[in-house]
């Protein structure tokens, strides 16, 4: 089926790698189940971001469609791409400077309905 809902993460303080790891994890699942696997997962950071987009996503759903049942939504697609870098630079010996990348994450939430059997 279609896809319900969108949401959007943008520009969010984790690099992309962090939140791919934790985006596996839901990916396919119930929202139901992915909001309990974020809540109890290790990785923090990255499913405390993902928790509020998803959130948002589940959200948006209800206000799009006000009949429809969410215990039907599934993640059918998640993916974190890279936002802009802040770049900085950290002073080493010998008078240089390394470049420190700071990264930061687009992540994306589709839900959609599935099918009743």
């Amino acid at each position: 089926m279609a896809e319900v809902s969108i949401s959007k993460g943008k520009y969010m303080k984790i690099s992309p790698q962090k939140v791919r790891l934790v985006a596996d994890l839901i990916r396919e699942k119930d929202a139901g189940e992915a909001v309990t696997i974020l809540k109890f997962s290790k990785k923090k950071k990255a499913a405390d971001i993902i928790y509020k987009v998803l959130n948002s996503a589940i959200a948006n759903a209800q206000v799009k469609f006000p009949n429809l049942d969410v215990d039907n939504l599934y993640v059918s697609r998640i993916f974190a791409d890279a936002a802009p870098m802040m770049k900085r630079f950290r002073a080493v010996p010998r008078g240089r400077g390394v470049r420190i990348l700071k990264r930061y994450s687009h992540i994306t939430i589709s839900l959609s309905e599935r099918e009743e059997k």
